[in-house]
């Protein structure tokens, strides 16, 4: 098959079985035939992914590209929807089609017990979400791309709120929904600018001044700090773990939160041109990679940790492309996306054999669930940043850009991080794996093939992945960097430490470590700060500029039509006295105009 023939495959499949099951009321309600739709479209697609991949493997541009003309937007230009699939888009679109699909293959066994009818509205909601977070990734310009990032922000609000008979549930989903939104209106502003200056939506900075350039990027990179939770607009992250937890992995790992990083990736010559727009990345990469470690060292929500440890790594991200390391970045998204998709269904498998969320309630469950605890330390050794596994690679790819750029303070937060990252991973394993049970009343045991199988197979990309992408993988994504990358001192380094804050996580759990001063700190950090301040801006800033601008609609809008219209209606009235209908008055009346005419006339004259 040619190329463009991989492409419909890779949107058209997963696209026709959201339509029928979205049109299909009875299909959908069907026992197990939703999930064997879209797992089979979702196969489709990643086997189309994969053929693409492959194809582009030595090439210098893209592997496939096509578009039709949509809408002229100024002069000669218009706006083109189509495909483009080169060194950046294809490993993307492998990465999304094989977490998607392994994440449909687990939700069959860990939703098995959910009505029929929410089982097909899962999975077609699922459906939509492969398609349309494909067809982002294959965007040839930033309005596509900003069409399929909107669609994933309505995906992500169904899925957050599956359970939308809890309040809880709701209430998550549109915090997310609205807290992204609010960012993507930086996103739209920046769209209309750009294409106010260049009369497009392309990626080429040619041509934009300086100044506007910087702006535009800033109000990109408003979107991306939505997207992908960096502080402050990081909130909506943990409360979106009240979704089911496969929905978790999702989200988390190749898709909605990929979808930020993935922005600057693609416009990277946007980006790379406005050095302004990188510096400020760098810090609030750096800052977010800090804060969010924090936050996840005093979780005892396994999911919550989680999330916030997406956010922390997400913050690496970030802070390296700040300082230029588009590939790094790239690379550890890749590489993310793999042990993190592991690790949230791990602590599914542990959720679903416990019935809790809550670490402390925990312990001793690798006995009974030694391959949910043996992938689940793979996970986190990787999340770690511990060597052989994928996380080594591609996180020292990141402290070398930071090196090579002379950053040399986000550095050092960034090494601060790797400590804290190995210490609340070891921290998690133990408490949930090890140790006395602390849940009498449960009776834990392994997950099905249907939930294991998944988790088998993103084990083994977390541990081998970042090793085969090593030496070839910046040669297949991006041309040539302005610096090397060696796994010398600063992988030793951050091994150091990946490896000090396992210890202190054993010394910690033996109890011979006390950190008693984390409790206050964590209280006050639990009640969410910047949380708190946004939640108060909104009951005051934002309701009562509600109540404001309600009143002001109520009496003076409103009240003003409706004078107008009394106006109006009172003139008509006063009018319609005068047609009498009698034949006498109307003579009179024009002879008495007719004279005061010839009188005006003769008296002008």
């Amino acid at each position: 098959m040619s190329p463009n023939e991989l492409c419909l495959l890779v949107l058209g499949v997963p696209l026709a079985a959201f339509v029928l099951l979205a049109i299909a009321h009875p299909l959908r309600k069907a026992a197990a035939l939703p999930a064997f739709i879209v797992c089979g479209a979702s196969t489709v697609s990643l086997l189309a992914t994969i053929a693409l991949l492959k194809s582009q493997i030595g090439l210098d541009g893209p592997v496939a590209e096509w578009g039709i003309r949509w809408m002229p937007i100024s002069g000669t230009h218009a706006v083109e929807v189509g495909w483009l699939v080169d060194g950046i888009a294809a490993p993307m679109l492998v990465v999304v089609g094989l977490v998607a699909l392994c994440v449909q293959v687990y939700s069959v066994g860990y939703l098995n017990h959910e009505p029929p009818a929410d089982q097909g509205r899962y999975f077609t909601y699922h459906a939509l979400f492969v398609v349309v977070m494909q067809s982002l990734v294959m965007a040839p310009n930033l309005l596509q791309l900003f069409m399929g990032w909107e669609l994933v922000g309505l995906c992500s609000y169904l899925l957050i709120g599956f359970w939308w008979r809890k309040p809880d549930a709701g209430k998550a989903a549109l915090k997310a929904f609205w807290v992204t939104k609010f960012a993507d209106g930086g996103l739209l502003l920046g769209l209309v600018l750009l294409a106010a200056i260049t009369g497009g939506f392309g990626w080429d900075p040619e041509g934009i001044p300086q100044t506007q350039l910087t702006v535009i990027t800033l109000l990109l990179f408003m979107g991306v700090m939505g997207k992908s939770a960096q502080v402050p607009l990081h909130i909506w992250l943990p409360d979106a773990m009240q979704g089911p937890t496969p929905v978790s992995a999702l989200l988390h790992a190749a898709t909605m939160v990929a979808a930020g990083v993935y922005l600057v990736v693609r416009g990277w010559g946007l980006f790379v041109a406005a050095e302004t727009t990188l510096m400020i990345m760098l810090w609030v990469g750096s800052i977010t990679a800090l804060c969010a470690a924090c936050l996840a060292v005093v979780q005892d929500d396994v999911k919550k940790m989680l999330a916030y440890s997406t956010c922390s790594q997400l913050g690496y991200m970030v802070a390296a492309l700040g300082a230029g390391g588009m590939a790094a970045a790239f690379f550890h998204l890749s590489t993310h996306a793999f042990f993190k998709a592991l690790l949230f269904l791990c602590a599914g498998s542990v959720i679903h054999a416990t019935g809790t969320n809550s670490m402390r309630a925990m312990g001793g469950l690798f006995g009974p669930m030694k391959w949910t605890g043996t992938l689940y330390l793979v996970g986190a050794l990787a999340l770690a940043g511990i060597v052989p596994l994928s996380g080594f690679w591609s996180k020292d790819l990141i402290l070398e850009s930071l090196h090579h750029g002379h950053h040399t303070v986000p550095l050092l937060i960034c090494l601060f991080t790797v400590g804290l990252t190995a210490f609340y991973m070891g921290r998690s394993a133990l408490l949930v794996f090890f140790g006395a049970s602390r849940t009498p009343d449960s009776h834990p045991h392994e997950s099905g093939p249907a939930m294991m199988a998944p988790m088998l197979l993103l084990g083994v990309g977390s541990a081998v992945v970042g090793g085969l992408y090593v030496g070839d993988f910046h040669s297949l994504v991006v041309p040539k960097q302005d610096f090397a990358f060696h796994y010398t001192v600063l992988g030793g380094i951050g091994l150091g430490l990946g490896c000090i804050g396992l210890v202190m996580a054993w010394m910690s759990h033996r109890g011979a470590l006390q950190f008693g001063f984390l409790r206050p700190l964590g209280a006050w950090i639990m009640t969410g700060p910047i949380d708190s301040a946004f939640r108060g801006a909104y009951k005051t800033a934002l309701l009562q500029g509600a109540v404001v601008v309600a009143w002001l609609d109520r009496y003076v809008v409103d009240g003003l039509i409706n004078a107008i219209g009394w106006i109006l209606l009172r003139s008509a009235k006063g009018s319609s006295e005068l047609q009498t209908g009698r034949i006498d008055q109307y003579i009179w009346a024009v002879v008495m105009g007719t004279l005061a005419l010839v009188i005006f006339a003769v008296w002008g004259v």
